[in-house]
């Protein structure tokens, strides 16, 4: 209780503008947060974990950022494992999207905050190392009592800055201890790491959207620049600069006596504003020249080693036939004119390429496997696609069969081992069908092969290293099996960086678009030409609500093919749950929807919404039924 008074006498002497040992960036974060946040240091800020529907939100918006500060992460975390740091990323607006921690202290972590979808603004928790670092862009630590808040005074909390290619501050990276020794300068270690793994990310990113542009990086010593350089920007073919790191926002600012902190003051001005260097002379800065040839000065009057590499040629191809939007033709395949559906094919070729892993959701028999064998082959990996059914295999088998085993593991193993299907798919894509169904044991064991990008097999001592792009699909809410406590927490946000959401079928407004592809693929396996659909059967299908989704409506069209003779198929060929009503049955249906629709004042989203289906529904059955809005 004295140390809470104490805490609370200090920020109030600090306020009155009395002298202080703490660090300036702590005294302007107090100050921040009584005058422009109208917080009290007498009232507790407990930690805040923004809702399950908001935090999906968030991760989804940064989901490419995250992709590619993946191995960054899990670096830090490995380099600081088994000291009880937990390491947080956390987007611009302070929600942390990505978190690595000891699953054994989760409750102490949510209670401090330290957790998936806390929020660290300062506005929300006071003083705090994510919240200082974006209303300040630097990095820092708030060590124990740097904090505002008295409930937060026992974390020490260290957080950089990561910048986008365009100068703006995108995310913070943050390790942090629910306790640690008095002295501030105890984690002077976790500073400097953190600004490394920082800048690294940045580099990473920087190198991810700059294929077919100039890329100058640099450094103070020539020893590292080509293996580890300490900033980089990029520049057009005229050479005007087009993206940066921080540290090359700062370096360029200093160089032509701008603000970094004002990047659009930076970008698109030529690379001869700041150093004494135009773009004909970056071939001189390549690799070729021995690194510490490579001097460039600076305007200012400074020098740096420069490592300059060359963009990436684009190859002119003969010209494709025409696609529609652009799309690969795996994905173009999911469907038809859909809005949805067109959504979704938009975001799935944005994620094709890069080796994010994906969550599919969707009803049973939506397609959830086609849409992962589209996103395969749209991405240009060079390996297989292994497609598990984890719902299929049994308990006692699904270990083995996943990570492979060595000889003599267990009684009926394979004499020389066996590789398991993550090995197989090296290289390539492994589709986890039914993750829900995994057992608790085997996901633990699929979190290590995700963080560490190795595997056990069964009986070994050690581990094979794997380069696998992981995609997941099940028909359960998994969010609601995390709160039920039947699937981690920790895999579930690691397989899902992305959700990509089949809608059932009954909601889909491409039904015809699937009939007629369905029945023409149907007709080459069974050898028929010209198969068509006749107009009362066709009519039947619309109107049906597809409780199996497209799964259903391909086996009801396999079977039509083999009933039905000639090469029409009637009613009589289709199951007799879908067969259309009875001249005696279809008036009343007709006339009560009809009935329905006009107390609706013909509004087909009001009779949906009263019927508890989709729009899309509806029509069909007032197309099968004859009915018409104009009626």
């Amino acid at each position: 209780m004295a140390g809470e008074v104490d805490h609370i006498r200090e920020i109030e002497s600090v306020l009155d503008g009395r002298a202080s040992g703490r660090d300036a960036l702590v005294i302007q974060s107090w100050q921040r947060c009584v005058h422009d946040h109208r917080l009290d240091p007498t009232r507790a800020c407990e930690a805040y974990i923004v809702p399950e529907r908001q935090l999906r939100e968030h991760r989804q918006q940064s989901e490419e950022l995250i992709a590619i500060a993946r191995s960054g992460l899990d670096g830090l975390f490995n380099q600081i494992a088994g000291q009880n740091y937990v390491l947080l990323l956390s987007d611009a607006e302070g929600v942390t999207v990505e978190f690595l921690g000891d699953p054994l202290f989760d409750n102490n972590l949510r209670k401090a905050g330290l957790y998936m979808g806390s929020e660290w603004l300062e506005g929300r928790a006071g003083t705090c190392a994510v919240g200082a670092c974006l209303a300040t862009g630097e990095a820092l630590t708030i060590h124990q009592t740097d904090h505002f808040d008295i409930t937060h005074t026992p974390l020490s909390c260290t957080a950089g800055p990561i910048y986008d290619t365009a100068g703006g501050l995108a995310a913070v990276l943050d390790v942090s201890l629910l306790s640690s020794p008095i002295e501030k300068s105890s984690q002077n270690l976790a500073f400097h790491l953190v600004q490394a793994t920082a800048r690294r990310i940045e580099l990473a990113n920087l190198m991810a959207r700059t294929r077919h542009e100039w890329v100058l990086r640099f450094a103070h010593s020539p020893d590292f620049l080509d293996v580890d350089p300490e900033a980089a920007i990029s520049l057009d073919g005229s050479g005007r600069v087009m993206g940066m790191t921080h540290g090359g926002a700062r370096i360029l600012a200093r160089a032509a006596g701008c603000d970094w902190r004002r990047p659009q003051g930076l970008l698109g001005r030529k690379v001869q504003d700041f150093f004494e260097i135009g773009v004909d002379d970056l071939p001189e800065l390549t690799r070729w020249r021995p690194t510490r040839d490579r001097i460039l000065r600076c305007h200012d009057g400074g020098a740096l080693f420069a490592h300059a590499i060359e963009p990436q040629i684009r190859r002119r191809n003969p010209p494709l036939p025409a696609r529609p939007a652009g799309l690969p033709g795996a994905l173009r395949d999911l469907g038809g004119e859909d809005p949805v559906i067109a959504a979704l094919k938009a975001r799935a070729a944005k994620l094709a390429p890069r080796p994010v892993p994906l969550l599919i959701q969707g009803e049973t028999g939506t397609g959830k496997e086609f849409l992962a064998r589209a996103l395969h082959d749209a991405s240009g990996f060079r390996g297989r696609f292994i497609a598990v059914n984890c719902a299929a295999i049994p308990e006692t088998l699904i270990e083995s069969e996943l990570f492979g085993h060595v000889a003599g593991a267990f009684t009926g193993a394979a004499a020389k081992g066996r590789r398991g299907l993550i090995e197989e798919a090296d290289g390539g894509t492994l589709f986890l069908d039914e993750i829900g169904d995994m057992p608790l044991t085997l996901q633990a064991r699929l979190l290590r092969v995700l963080a560490e990008r190795e595997v056990m097999p069964v009986g070994a001592n050690r581990a094979r290293p794997v380069n696998v792009r992981i995609l997941s699909a099940s028909h359960h809410d998994l969010a609601g099996l995390v709160a039920e406590g039947r699937f981690r927490k920790d895999l579930y946000y690691r397989l899902n960086a992305a959700t990509l959401t089949l809608p059932p079928l009954r909601n889909r407004a491409d039904l015809g678009w699937l009939i007629e592809r369905l029945l023409e693929r149907q007709a080459r396996a069974h050898g028929l030409r010209g198969l068509r659909l006749g107009a009362a059967a066709l009519a039947a299908l619309e109107g049906h609500d597809w409780p199996g989704n497209v799964r259903e409506l391909d086996n009801v069209l396999s079977v039509a093919a083999i009933l039905c003779e000639g090469s029409e198929i009637l009613p009589a060929d289709l199951p007799e749950t879908m067969a259309p009503a009875s001249e005696g049955g279809e008036p009343d249906e007709a006339a009560g929807l009809e009935r329905l629709l006009a107390e609706c004042g013909w509004n087909v989203s009001e009779a949906a919404r009263r019927l508890g289906v989709d729009r899309s529904t509806v029509h069909r059955r007032m197309r099968r039924l004859g009915l018409s809005t104009h009626n």
